[in-house]
């Protein structure tokens, strides 16, 4: 059986928190999603262009860009990854946790303080 403790219960959690958002949402990794999606303009009544970015249709092409669209599938999968890396390969996993749960808490005290200081 395996224990784990609160504080690593918590930043596993932050550190899953912040890949997904790394991987579904952040512009830095837009390169590793557009492979599986395609943009669409559309145009509304006023005559404004918008664009949109789906997944592509059909074939592994689609089942990818549907997981890399879908913020709570890659986060069940980056939960995968993240326990796997901490419980087989503690030592490297445990740094890479530690990272993405530093910057998860970052960005959700910028969130907050944005929030103040526009609000």
């Amino acid at each position: 059986m395996m224990d784990i403790s609160s504080l690593e219960f918590i930043l596993i959690g932050l550190a899953t928190f912040r890949l997904t958002r790394l991987i579904v949402f952040d512009q830095i990794t837009e390169w590793m999603r557009a492979p599986f999606m395609k943009e669409i303009d559309e145009e509304n009544e006023n005559g404004e262009m918008s664009t949109y970015i789906v997944p592509k249709e059909g074939g592994i092409f689609g089942f990818f860009g549907k997981l890399l669209s879908c913020y709570w599938c890659t986060g069940v999968w980056s939960s995968i990854i993240l326990c796997v890396l901490y419980f087989w390969w503690h030592p490297y996993g445990s740094y890479l946790i530690i990272l993405l749960a530093v910057a998860s808490l970052a960005a959700i005290i910028e969130a907050i303080m944005q929030k103040w200081i526009i609000d």
